[in-house]
């Protein structure tokens, strides 16, 4: 049986810059994020040069953030990187949804890679699981599939 032809991308030697856009909102998990994103792509190779973080207000205003940075950086990737936490009201759902909506939409308008590390979560607990402790670090998440898109798209387009 003929051997099926797989493509994938790596971690390791990527170039270009990567821009974490990041929600001030819920600070105290997001912040944790963040550290899990950068300290991956720097043990990856990407030195701190590439790297630069954007701060928006919150989840709602990351979408416009994203877009003026691929407008003006040309990055080779973007990390989304915040926390939108179900309340007692329907906003979550707003929020959250359009966020992601948006974001997807940007990533095939620019053909760029836009890893979405924006924990959408029913609590705090939730929040904090998914920042660095049992669910893992969602930061980390991010900045792996970012890693991995640049270079598969890198090698596609070879």
């Amino acid at each position: 049986m003929q051997e099926i032809k797989q493509t994938e991308g790596q971690l390791q030697g990527i170039r270009g810059q990567f821009v974490l856009v990041v929600g001030r909102f819920n600070s105290f998990v997001v912040e944790s994020l963040v550290s899990g994103a950068v300290d991956t792509l720097r043990r990856h190779g990407v030195a701190a040069e590439q790297i630069e973080i954007v701060r928006a207000p919150g989840a709602w205003e990351l979408p416009l953030a994203v877009k003026k940075v691929l407008q003006t950086r040309q990055p080779a990737a973007v990390i989304v990187l915040g926390a939108v936490i179900r309340g007692g009201t329907p906003h979550f759902e707003y929020v959250a949804g359009e966020c992601n909506s948006a974001l997807g939409r940007l990533m095939m308008e620019f053909e760029t890679p836009i890893a979405n590390g924006v924990l959408t979560v029913n609590s705090i607990e939730q929040a904090i699981e998914r920042s660095g402790t049992k669910m893992g670090n969602k930061g980390v998440e991010a900045a792996d599939a970012a890693l991995e898109m640049v270079n598969l798209l890198n090698t596609l387009g070879n």
